[in-house]
């Protein structure tokens, strides 16, 4: 899939199925994802760490997310960044609120040194 995705519907079934485990993880990250031909591979599965506050907002009172919904421009940005990358893998993606925040990637760059755009 290529493009800007702007809703659920701009998803892969992978794409979408990770989307979900951002946003039931909360707050924590995700190690060792890897990236193959601009795809999430997700088998297996990555690792993930949920980072747990006592004394805060139980996460099992969050709402389910819709099938169909708008992204959030940081999913966006997730999702075209990783389409970018042709062989690479996520050391550390981490999530706040159920979003992507912040990664580390090691990728291999094009020929001009960059993504492969």
């Amino acid at each position: 899939m290529t493009g800007h995705p702007t809703s659920a519907r701009d998803l892969s079934p992978t794409e979408r199925r990770f989307v979900f485990a951002m946003s039931e993880i909360g707050f924590g990250r995700f190690e060792f994802l890897r990236i193959e031909g601009g795809e999430l591979v997700l088998h297996p599965w990555p690792t993930t760490i949920r980072d747990v506050k006592f004394g805060s907002v139980d996460a099992a009172t969050r709402r389910p997310i819709p099938d169909e919904f708008e992204l959030k421009g940081q999913v966006a940005e997730f999702i075209e960044y990783v389409r970018a990358v042709e062989v690479g893998e996520i050391r550390c993606l981490e999530v706040r609120h159920g979003l992507p925040f912040g990664m580390q990637i090691e990728h291999r760059p094009n020929a001009r040194g960059g993504r492969r755009d």
